[in-house]
């Protein structure tokens, strides 16, 4: 047996393993995981935390009129056990990507079938579930590190995005 051949793809597999977990204790933002009941079913958001760190955000950063990842690092996932109206889009039972499309005065929600990719980098529309509008409002307060929140009200409840001076929301309810 030629242990020549053998020790390359060793090699190949150390270096591969060590790139991965030196890119996972690179990671610049915290991650989070928001879970709530709505309807008596549970729906779970996992998503990368940028902060501001002194950056113009909105407009800058990140640009109006384009996708944004929704967060750093993965996509944004969105997981529901039943099935969800977000807006008036329909999100049957299952995990998606969500991206936005931010805007001074209005935000759209794209919910996507292709939930594990890395940020926006191969968003493809063609794998859109589907898209909402989202309200828009201005904080008097800064928030300094993007937050995703879930406030469940029985059956319904209100998906909110705040980051910098900004506050985009979407009715939700479990359909």
């Amino acid at each position: 047996m030629n242990l020549r051949w053998m020790t390359i793809p060793a090699v190949g597999l150390l270096a591969a393993g060590s790139l991965l977990v030196q890119g996972q204790r690179q990671r610049a933002s915290a991650h989070e995981s928001v879970t709530a009941m709505i309807g008596g079913k549970k729906v779970t958001i996992e998503y990368g935390r940028p902060q501001m760190k002194g950056r113009e955000i909105f407009g800058k950063l990140v640009p109006y009129g384009q996708v944004w990842r929704t967060g750093a690092d993965e996509a944004t996932t969105l997981t529901t056990e039943g099935d969800l109206m977000l807006g008036q889009l329909h999100v049957p039972a299952g995990t998606y990507a969500l991206f936005t499309i931010p805007a001074e005065k209005e935000w759209t929600l794209i919910v996507n079938k292709t939930a594990k990719q890395w940020g926006a980098f191969k968003y493809d529309a063609g794998a859109d579930l589907g898209r909402a509008k989202m309200s828009v409002k201005s904080l008097s307060s800064p928030v300094e590190v993007f937050t995703i929140a879930i406030e469940p009200k029985g059956n319904s409840g209100t998906l909110k995005m705040s980051w910098a001076s900004t506050e985009a929301s979407i009715p939700m309810m479990m359909h």
